[in-house]
Protein backbone atom coordinates (compact mmCIF):
# COMPACT_ATOMS: atom_id res chain seq x y z
CA UNK A 1 0.00 0.00 0.00
CA UNK A 2 1.07 3.89 -1.04
CA UNK A 3 -1.63 5.97 -0.27
CA UNK A 4 0.10 8.77 -1.31
CA UNK A 5 0.62 7.25 -4.89
CA UNK A 6 -2.98 5.99 -4.89
CA UNK A 7 -4.18 9.85 -4.48
CA UNK A 8 -1.48 11.22 -6.84
CA UNK A 9 -3.16 8.52 -9.58
CA UNK A 10 -6.47 9.68 -8.30
CA UNK A 11 -6.52 12.99 -8.79
CA UNK A 12 -4.67 12.16 -11.95
CA UNK A 13 -7.43 10.36 -13.45
CA UNK A 14 -9.81 12.94 -12.22
CA UNK A 15 -7.93 15.63 -14.27
CA UNK A 16 -7.82 13.49 -17.66
CA UNK A 17 -11.91 12.82 -17.10
CA UNK A 18 -12.72 16.51 -16.73
CA UNK A 19 -10.88 16.94 -19.99
CA UNK A 20 -12.15 14.47 -21.27
CA UNK A 21 -15.68 16.01 -20.88
CA UNK A 22 -14.08 19.00 -21.92
CA UNK A 23 -13.53 17.59 -25.61
CA UNK A 24 -16.89 16.29 -25.48
CA UNK A 25 -18.56 19.10 -24.33
CA UNK A 26 -16.66 21.19 -27.31
CA UNK A 27 -18.55 19.27 -30.02
CA UNK A 28 -21.53 17.65 -28.38
CA UNK A 29 -23.70 20.50 -30.22
CA UNK A 30 -22.38 19.37 -33.52
CA UNK A 31 -21.88 15.44 -33.56
CA UNK A 32 -24.27 12.84 -32.21
CA UNK A 33 -24.53 11.11 -29.20
CA UNK A 34 -23.98 7.67 -30.37
CA UNK A 35 -20.68 9.18 -32.61
CA UNK A 36 -20.00 10.67 -29.34
CA UNK A 37 -19.79 7.34 -27.49
CA UNK A 38 -18.11 5.39 -30.61
CA UNK A 39 -15.06 7.36 -30.56
CA UNK A 40 -15.20 7.83 -26.41
CA UNK A 41 -15.21 3.80 -26.29
CA UNK A 42 -13.06 2.51 -29.76
CA UNK A 43 -10.17 4.85 -28.45
CA UNK A 44 -9.87 3.51 -25.31
CA UNK A 45 -9.46 0.55 -26.50
CA UNK A 46 -5.62 0.46 -27.73
CA UNK A 47 -4.67 2.32 -24.63
CA UNK A 48 -6.59 -0.22 -22.23
CA UNK A 49 -4.60 -3.06 -23.78
CA UNK A 50 -1.35 -1.27 -24.18
CA UNK A 51 -2.34 -0.55 -19.84
CA UNK A 52 -3.18 -4.38 -19.51
CA UNK A 53 0.00 -5.77 -21.08
CA UNK A 54 2.48 -2.79 -19.06
CA UNK A 55 0.81 -4.91 -16.23
CA UNK A 56 1.09 -8.24 -17.42
CA UNK A 57 -2.60 -8.93 -17.30
CA UNK A 58 -3.73 -9.60 -21.06
CA UNK A 59 -4.40 -12.75 -20.67
CA UNK A 60 -6.56 -12.11 -17.66
CA UNK A 61 -8.06 -9.17 -18.96
CA UNK A 62 -9.05 -11.01 -21.89
CA UNK A 63 -11.10 -13.78 -19.74
CA UNK A 64 -14.57 -12.94 -19.74
CA UNK A 65 -16.41 -15.96 -17.14
CA UNK A 66 -19.57 -14.40 -16.91
CA UNK A 67 -20.19 -12.85 -20.50
CA UNK A 68 -24.12 -12.24 -20.09
CA UNK A 69 -23.27 -9.76 -17.23
CA UNK A 70 -20.65 -8.00 -18.99
CA UNK A 71 -23.19 -6.80 -21.51
CA UNK A 72 -25.40 -6.03 -18.80
CA UNK A 73 -23.28 -3.80 -17.17
CA UNK A 74 -22.34 -2.70 -21.01
CA UNK A 75 -25.79 -1.57 -21.53
CA UNK A 76 -26.52 0.30 -18.82
CA UNK A 77 -23.09 2.14 -18.66
CA UNK A 78 -23.51 3.09 -22.23
CA UNK A 79 -26.93 4.37 -21.59
CA UNK A 80 -25.80 6.13 -19.05
CA UNK A 81 -22.34 7.40 -21.39
CA UNK A 82 -24.91 8.71 -23.36
CA UNK A 83 -27.23 10.59 -21.42
CA UNK A 84 -24.30 12.24 -19.89
CA UNK A 85 -22.72 13.26 -23.44
CA UNK A 86 -25.96 14.56 -24.42
CA UNK A 87 -26.01 17.10 -20.92
CA UNK A 88 -22.55 18.29 -21.68
CA UNK A 89 -23.88 19.66 -24.83
CA UNK A 90 -27.30 21.37 -23.18
CA UNK A 91 -25.54 21.97 -19.76
CA UNK A 92 -23.15 24.35 -18.07
CA UNK A 93 -20.14 21.58 -17.63
CA UNK A 94 -20.60 22.36 -13.39
CA UNK A 95 -23.99 22.15 -13.65
CA UNK A 96 -23.69 18.51 -15.48
CA UNK A 97 -21.08 17.67 -13.32
CA UNK A 98 -22.72 18.36 -10.28
CA UNK A 99 -25.67 16.41 -11.24
CA UNK A 100 -23.29 13.32 -12.37
CA UNK A 101 -22.65 13.44 -8.23
CA UNK A 102 -25.75 12.17 -7.80
CA UNK A 103 -24.67 8.44 -9.32
CA UNK A 104 -23.06 7.30 -6.22
CA UNK A 105 -25.96 8.39 -3.78
CA UNK A 106 -28.62 6.30 -6.36
CA UNK A 107 -25.93 3.90 -5.92
CA UNK A 108 -26.70 3.05 -2.50
CA UNK A 109 -30.48 2.38 -3.25
CA UNK A 110 -29.98 0.49 -5.93
CA UNK A 111 -27.66 -1.88 -3.98
CA UNK A 112 -29.78 -2.21 -1.02
CA UNK A 113 -32.83 -3.30 -4.06
CA UNK A 114 -30.59 -5.39 -6.15
CA UNK A 115 -27.77 -7.13 -3.89
CA UNK A 116 -29.28 -6.86 -0.60
CA UNK A 117 -26.99 -4.81 1.03
CA UNK A 118 -27.96 -3.09 4.68
CA UNK A 119 -28.34 0.91 4.82
CA UNK A 120 -28.52 2.16 8.10
CA UNK A 121 -29.94 5.13 8.81
CA UNK A 122 -26.89 7.14 8.63
CA UNK A 123 -26.25 6.10 5.09
CA UNK A 124 -29.98 6.55 4.40
CA UNK A 125 -29.91 10.25 5.77
CA UNK A 126 -26.62 11.16 3.58
CA UNK A 127 -28.31 9.78 0.45
CA UNK A 128 -31.48 12.23 1.29
CA UNK A 129 -29.15 15.11 1.59
CA UNK A 130 -27.28 14.70 -1.27
CA UNK A 131 -30.74 13.82 -3.43
CA UNK A 132 -31.77 17.16 -1.83
CA UNK A 133 -28.74 19.33 -3.15
CA UNK A 134 -29.73 17.05 -7.04
CA UNK A 135 -33.25 18.84 -6.51
CA UNK A 136 -31.65 22.28 -5.71
CA UNK A 137 -29.04 22.00 -9.14
CA UNK A 138 -32.08 20.64 -11.01
CA UNK A 139 -34.73 23.51 -9.68
CA UNK A 140 -33.81 26.19 -11.67
CA UNK A 141 -33.98 24.22 -15.15
CA UNK A 142 -37.18 21.97 -14.22
CA UNK A 143 -38.95 24.15 -11.89
CA UNK A 144 -42.66 24.99 -13.06
CA UNK A 145 -41.76 28.88 -11.91
CA UNK A 146 -38.86 29.22 -13.50
CA UNK A 147 -39.96 27.75 -17.14
CA UNK A 148 -39.75 31.13 -18.15
CA UNK A 149 -35.85 31.62 -17.85
CA UNK A 150 -35.27 28.30 -18.76
CA UNK A 151 -35.28 27.16 -22.01
CA UNK A 152 -36.23 23.62 -23.33
CA UNK A 153 -33.00 22.64 -24.14
CA UNK A 154 -31.56 23.33 -20.71
CA UNK A 155 -34.81 21.07 -19.70
CA UNK A 156 -33.75 18.31 -21.33
CA UNK A 157 -30.34 18.35 -20.52
CA UNK A 158 -30.97 18.66 -16.62
CA UNK A 159 -33.44 15.55 -17.34
CA UNK A 160 -30.37 14.16 -19.34
CA UNK A 161 -27.79 14.42 -17.03
CA UNK A 162 -30.28 12.76 -14.23
CA UNK A 163 -30.98 10.06 -16.18
CA UNK A 164 -27.37 9.17 -16.91
CA UNK A 165 -26.82 9.42 -13.38
CA UNK A 166 -29.28 6.91 -12.39
CA UNK A 167 -28.02 4.46 -15.22
CA UNK A 168 -24.59 4.87 -13.57
CA UNK A 169 -25.53 3.92 -10.77
CA UNK A 170 -26.91 1.05 -11.77
CA UNK A 171 -23.40 0.45 -13.74
CA UNK A 172 -22.11 0.76 -10.73
CA UNK A 173 -24.26 -2.39 -9.50
CA UNK A 174 -23.13 -4.36 -11.56
CA UNK A 175 -19.82 -3.93 -11.56
CA UNK A 176 -20.26 -5.01 -7.88
CA UNK A 177 -21.54 -8.16 -8.98
CA UNK A 178 -19.17 -8.51 -11.64
CA UNK A 179 -15.93 -8.37 -9.30
CA UNK A 180 -17.14 -11.64 -7.60
CA UNK A 181 -15.98 -13.25 -11.14
CA UNK A 182 -14.30 -11.19 -12.96
CA UNK A 183 -10.67 -9.51 -13.16
CA UNK A 184 -10.75 -5.76 -12.99
CA UNK A 185 -9.13 -5.72 -16.73
CA UNK A 186 -11.46 -7.74 -17.89
CA UNK A 187 -14.36 -5.38 -16.61
CA UNK A 188 -12.88 -2.42 -18.15
CA UNK A 189 -12.02 -3.97 -21.28
CA UNK A 190 -15.31 -5.34 -22.49
CA UNK A 191 -17.02 -2.64 -21.21
CA UNK A 192 -15.74 -0.15 -23.80
CA UNK A 193 -15.83 -3.11 -26.76
CA UNK A 194 -19.17 -3.53 -25.46
CA UNK A 195 -19.97 -0.05 -25.82
CA UNK A 196 -18.23 0.23 -29.24
CA UNK A 197 -20.43 -1.65 -30.54
CA UNK A 198 -23.24 -0.60 -29.37
CA UNK A 199 -22.75 2.67 -30.24
CA UNK A 200 -22.69 1.68 -33.38
CA UNK A 201 -26.30 0.65 -33.62
CA UNK A 202 -26.96 4.59 -33.78
CA UNK A 203 -25.18 4.52 -37.06
CA UNK A 204 -28.62 4.51 -39.33
CA UNK A 205 -29.93 7.71 -37.21
CA UNK A 206 -27.64 10.14 -38.34
CA UNK A 207 -23.72 9.82 -37.53
CA UNK A 208 -21.82 13.14 -39.63
CA UNK A 209 -18.28 13.02 -41.25
CA UNK A 210 -16.68 15.19 -38.29
CA UNK A 211 -14.10 17.65 -39.56
CA UNK A 212 -10.41 16.81 -39.03
CA UNK A 213 -10.50 19.50 -35.66
CA UNK A 214 -13.15 17.57 -34.64
CA UNK A 215 -11.73 14.21 -35.58
CA UNK A 216 -9.00 15.36 -33.20
CA UNK A 217 -11.15 16.45 -30.70
CA UNK A 218 -12.82 13.04 -30.31
CA UNK A 219 -10.14 10.95 -30.47
CA UNK A 220 -8.34 12.57 -27.60
CA UNK A 221 -11.48 11.97 -25.93
CA UNK A 222 -11.21 8.58 -26.44
CA UNK A 223 -7.27 8.31 -25.78
CA UNK A 224 -7.98 9.92 -22.43
CA UNK A 225 -10.85 7.86 -21.72
CA UNK A 226 -8.89 4.88 -21.88
CA UNK A 227 -6.38 6.64 -19.74
CA UNK A 228 -8.27 7.67 -17.11
CA UNK A 229 -9.70 4.31 -16.77
CA UNK A 230 -6.20 2.93 -16.01
CA UNK A 231 -5.05 5.55 -13.62
CA UNK A 232 -8.13 5.08 -11.84
CA UNK A 233 -7.91 1.43 -11.94
CA UNK A 234 -4.27 1.86 -11.04
CA UNK A 235 -5.14 4.35 -8.32
CA UNK A 236 -7.09 1.34 -6.14
CA UNK A 237 -4.24 -0.91 -5.69
CA UNK A 238 -2.26 1.38 -3.87
CA UNK A 239 -5.00 3.05 -1.40
CA UNK A 240 -8.37 2.55 0.06
CA UNK A 241 -11.17 3.23 -1.37
CA UNK A 242 -12.04 5.43 1.77
CA UNK A 243 -9.08 7.13 1.28
CA UNK A 244 -8.72 8.17 -2.61
CA UNK A 245 -12.67 8.48 -3.07
CA UNK A 246 -12.83 11.83 -2.00
CA UNK A 247 -10.22 13.43 -4.16
CA UNK A 248 -13.25 12.77 -6.91
CA UNK A 249 -14.98 16.00 -6.16
CA UNK A 250 -11.56 17.86 -7.43
CA UNK A 251 -13.60 17.87 -10.72
CA UNK A 252 -16.58 20.51 -9.52
CA UNK A 253 -13.18 22.64 -9.26
CA UNK A 254 -11.80 22.11 -12.43
CA UNK A 255 -15.12 22.22 -14.04
CA UNK A 256 -15.97 25.75 -12.57
CA UNK A 257 -12.55 26.64 -13.93
CA UNK A 258 -12.56 25.24 -17.03
CA UNK A 259 -16.59 26.47 -17.44
CA UNK A 260 -15.59 29.84 -16.87
CA UNK A 261 -12.23 30.35 -18.59
CA UNK A 262 -13.11 28.02 -21.63
CA UNK A 263 -17.03 28.26 -22.03
CA UNK A 264 -17.37 31.61 -20.68
CA UNK A 265 -19.86 29.66 -17.81
CA UNK A 266 -20.88 31.41 -14.69
CA UNK A 267 -22.13 29.03 -11.90
CA UNK A 268 -25.09 30.41 -10.56
CA UNK A 269 -25.86 30.57 -6.75
CA UNK A 270 -28.52 28.11 -6.42
CA UNK A 271 -26.14 25.47 -8.56
CA UNK A 272 -23.04 25.53 -6.14
CA UNK A 273 -25.83 25.37 -3.09
CA UNK A 274 -26.99 22.01 -4.28
CA UNK A 275 -23.72 21.02 -5.33
CA UNK A 276 -21.92 21.81 -1.92
CA UNK A 277 -24.80 19.48 -0.10
CA UNK A 278 -24.53 16.63 -2.80
CA UNK A 279 -20.48 16.23 -1.76
CA UNK A 280 -21.46 16.91 1.58
CA UNK A 281 -23.28 13.97 1.43
CA UNK A 282 -20.74 11.70 -0.58
CA UNK A 283 -17.89 12.85 1.73
CA UNK A 284 -20.35 11.42 4.48
CA UNK A 285 -21.02 8.22 2.55
CA UNK A 286 -17.20 7.17 2.18
CA UNK A 287 -16.10 7.79 5.65
CA UNK A 288 -19.20 6.07 6.63
CA UNK A 289 -18.20 3.28 4.52
CA UNK A 290 -14.58 3.39 5.49
CA UNK A 291 -15.75 3.34 9.53
CA UNK A 292 -17.94 0.12 8.58
CA UNK A 293 -14.64 -1.91 6.48
CA UNK A 294 -12.71 -0.93 9.45
CA UNK A 295 -15.13 -2.50 11.91
CA UNK A 296 -15.56 -5.30 10.24
CA UNK A 297 -11.74 -5.85 9.77
CA UNK A 298 -11.87 -6.18 13.47
CA UNK A 299 -14.57 -8.40 14.00
CA UNK A 300 -12.42 -10.67 11.21
CA UNK A 301 -9.68 -10.55 13.42
CA UNK A 302 -11.63 -11.34 16.62
CA UNK A 303 -13.24 -14.22 15.31
CA UNK A 304 -9.61 -15.98 13.64
CA UNK A 305 -8.12 -18.53 15.16
CA UNK A 306 -4.93 -17.35 16.43
CA UNK A 307 -1.82 -19.47 16.08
Amino acid sequence: MNPLRGIALKIASVLVFVGMATCIKSVAGEIPGGELVFFRSFFAIPVILMWMIWKGELAEGLKANDPWSHLWRGLVGTSGMAFGFTALGLLPLPEATAIGYAAPLLAVIFAAMFLGEKVRIYRMAAVLVGMIGVTIVLSPRLSLNSLETATYGEALGALCALTGAIFAALATVFVRKLIHTESIPAIVFYFSLTSTLLSLLTLPFGWVWPTPTQAAILVLAGVLGGLGQALLTSSYRFAETGVIAPFEYVSMLLALLIGYFIFAEIPTVTMLYGAILIIIAGLFIIWRERQLGIERAKARKVMTPQG
